[in-house]
């Protein structure tokens, strides 16, 4: 495995995360705790969770995950060998079940952050990320920005103050952000630079060879504020491995299972992934490797998550740690974004 820190801390983190969200749905409990072994066995020591996950989002299955993963560390008393990642979810109406107030409000920081701790069995997370944002923003498959009305007022302060008071508490060790754009990634920056309140860490966004759009504003804030990438999605919900161009169905492939998420099932995406395939073949790679080894060799990227159904999709996904993509590689990559850029925002 290879490591970096979380920005600006000595914490130390794998390059590959093991992203959690199918525990509980697709992934049962023995079948998540199978995977937290193997992941901890060759090295990676940093897992991602949210409150939310499972995914997709149910009341039935809300914080099953976290749950899921707090088992494992009652029953392995490993938790301090992990750095431990959980977020709480912004404004969404679906999701009224977790919480009255679906807002980042001092209360439901609070509310949320207890019940992730008694369900993860700790006392403490070691990076707490806001899900997404409050405001309006493009994310989630917005392109673009979009001027419409917009209730939110700036509480930006008031939510880093709050935060600030559950890391005086020992309860949040450090604080990161989802699903943001540049101007929320700086707007945080600016508060905490001259408020003297707590910098975030890191960004969570999708970030893949079907979905480059960080780069456009958001990996120049990083790399030059020095916030870290964790780059979600990095297969594109498993359209990068290049399994649905043969013409097999997959039953048990989330995009098959919920086809409400249908971010990367344009005709451009599918496009893009048969032409990544052809560079990869061509160059002795699986489109796999190839699409997880472009994500983790990005300099503004900390690390990148993963998230497996089957043992065998997670032996081969941290498997690509070694994997090193050449000048000319990287050089027909870039051929390809020309032509068909971004198809999966």
């Amino acid at each position: 495995m290879k490591y970096t820190t979380l920005p600006n801390t000595d914490i130390k983190i794998s390059k590959i995360c093991l992203g959690t969200m199918t525990f509980g749905q697709q992934n049962t409990e023995a079948e998540g705790h199978i995977q937290m072994d193997y992941a901890l066995e060759k090295g990676v020591n940093f897992f991602d969770t949210a409150e939310m996950y499972s995914v997709p989002g149910r009341k039935e299955t809300y914080g099953s995950t976290e749950k899921i993963i707090g088992t494992w560390f009652k029953k392995t008393g490993k938790r301090e060998e992990v750095v431990l990642a959980s977020k709480i979810a912004g404004p969404n109406p679906g999701l009224a079940y977790i919480r009255e107030k679906m807002d980042f409000s001092p209360a439901s920081i609070a509310l949320s952050l207890d019940k992730s701790l008694t369900r993860l069995q700790t006392d403490y997370i070691d990076l707490y990320q806001l899900h997404w944002p409050e405001r309006k923003a493009n994310f989630f498959g917005q392109r673009g920005f979009k001027v419409q009305h917009d209730a939110w007022e700036d509480n930006v302060h008031s939510v880093l103050e709050t935060l600030d008071g559950f890391v005086k508490q020992g309860k949040i060790k450090h604080i990161g952000l989802s699903n943001e754009t540049p101007w929320g990634i700086m707007r945080f920056l600016e508060e905490s630079k001259y408020q003297n309140l707590p910098k975030i860490k890191t960004v969570q966004n999708p970030y893949s060879l079907l979905n480059r759009t960080f780069e456009i504003g958001s990996a120049e804030v990083c790399l030059r504020e020095n916030v870290g990438l964790l780059a979600y999605s990095p297969m594109a919900f498993g359209v990068l491995s290049g399994k649905f161009l043969t013409g097999e169905s997959h039953p048990n492939s989330r995009i098959k299972l919920f086809p409400q998420f249908a971010r990367y099932n344009s005709a451009q995406s599918t496009e893009a992934t048969r032409l990544y395939q052809e560079v990869a073949r061509k160059n002795g790679l699986t489109l796999t490797e190839m699409s997880l080894a472009f994500v983790n060799q990005q300099a503004f990227v900390t690390s990148t998550i993963i998230g497996a159904t089957t043992m065998e999709q997670l032996k081969e996904n941290i498997a690509t740690i070694d994997v090193v993509l050449s000048d000319e590689i990287l050089k027909e990559i870039e051929s390809v974004h020309a032509v068909i850029p971004d198809p999966a925002p």
